[in-house]
């Protein structure tokens, strides 16, 4: 069992309707603070920069608290802006220590974010960039859910900062930080939505920020061939893909995203990729199919197919979910798999599956909480029709 803490820690709250400047990249925020009259032109750039260090580095929510800005400035900046955190619908940690959170932007818009800890050099958080999915992987229980919007950036900003509240990591930690790295793992396709996951990582990267490097920012995609080199250029991220398959028939039925762009496409753009070299590895990710996907010669393949690219694999167990038509692959076959890509020279680390025991393992997101929402919808609405008089 795992330990589950704070499932209803929601706070009854009007959803604000001002801009949050927590969203807003360096130039956007001080053409803000001037068409809010907030600031003149030509102190814009320094009121800017003075609003993100309390904002990105020291996470605060309230203008009062931004002691260097004159009392009048800040409550003109109460007036036309908000830096409200988004309520915090559930909590979860489990047994290993990995964190989920159920983060509810707007009504109905709910988001899951999941830190893990002992991950790069501390602990990675697995964010979200879309409210559901376009992409309808079959091994995928995230996948199952319809896509309902892209998120903007002050909500995927938003995932972080929430995380660091609950690890207490305000003010931007110098050393031993717990939250070292990020990773574009979560709910929904990134390059969907790159304009806004663009933006984010450059607020997160900031160094007078939140100040996570790029290097320790990746962005996973299922192949979205067009938008590969942007992101490269636009964000200086580390790449991660999700192939699963050696071929085009058996990409084709894991991952249908292969149909539009077909493996030689996506290997084609992945060696275009900006930046990539033996210090800027491409991760493939690959999640092991029982009698699908795991033979030694669908390792022997994957060598193939990824020959000269600077890369590592990672090699995901798949974690079950209820009506899936796969089963994991046996540890004995993971690890063999493993030790053909290693006497390549490869690294092939197998994932170690976190925080299965609150559904925050890989694939896993929303799912759960949905089902256990509805089912109370279901509920109350028995209830009320038991309660209510007849006509």
């Amino acid at each position: 069992m795992g330990v589950t803490l704070d499932l209803s820690r929601a706070v009854s709250r009007a959803a604000p309707t001002a801009p949050n400047l927590s969203g807003l990249t360096r130039p956007q925020l001080a053409a803000a603070l001037v068409e809010a009259g907030v600031v003149r032109p030509e102190k814009a750039k320094m009121r800017a920069s003075q609003l993100w260090r309390w904002i990105h580095h020291y996470g605060v929510t309230d203008f009062a608290a931004m002691t260097d800005v004159a009392k009048e400035t800040r409550a003109a900046l109460a007036e036309a802006f908000t830096l409200a955190r988004p309520e915090v619908v559930e909590r979860q940690v489990s047994r290993d220590g990995t964190r989920k959170w159920l983060i509810r932007m707007a009504p109905g818009i709910e988001v899951e974010t999941v830190y893990i800890p002992d991950v790069g050099r501390s602990g990675a958080l697995c964010v979200s960039s879309q409210v559901g999915c376009t992409l309808n992987c079959t091994f995928c229980h995230t996948g199952t859910q319809a896509l309902v919007r892209n998120l903007t950036t002050a909500e995927i900003v938003a995932q972080v900062q929430v995380a660091r509240d609950d690890l207490d990591e305000w003010p931007s930690p110098k050393e031993d930080r717990r939250l070292s790295n990020i990773v574009f793992m979560g709910m929904g396709e990134p390059l969907y939505n790159l304009d806004h996951v663009a933006a984010a990582i450059d607020i997160i990267a900031d160094n007078e920020g939140i100040a996570i490097s790029r290097r320790r920012i990746t962005v996973s995609t299922s192949g979205v061939v067009p938008e590969l080199t942007p992101l490269g250029e636009r964000t200086q991220a580390m790449l991660a893909v999700s192939l699963h398959a050696t071929n085009d028939a058996l990409r084709d039925q894991l991952v249908p995203l292969n149909r539009k762009y077909p493996i030689a496409e996506l290997m084609a753009a992945i060696r275009a990729y900006p930046g990539l070299s033996n210090a800027r590895r491409v991760t493939f990710e690959y999640v092991m199919l029982k009698g699908v996907n795991d033979s030694p010669a669908e390792a022997k393949a994957l060598l193939n197919l990824i020959k000269g690219v600077p890369a590592k694999i990672n090699l995901i167990p798949f974690n079950p979910w209820p009506g899936s038509p796969y089963e994991c692959s046996d540890w004995g076959t993971i690890e063999k798999f493993a030790a053909v890509l290693n006497r390549a020279g490869y690294a092939s680390p197998i994932r170690t599956p976190r925080g299965r025991d609150i559904l925050a393992a890989c694939g896993q997101l929303k799912s759960e909480s949905e089902k256990m929402r509805a089912s109370a919808r279901r509920r109350l609405a028995q209830e009320a029709s038991a309660g209510a008089p007849e006509a």
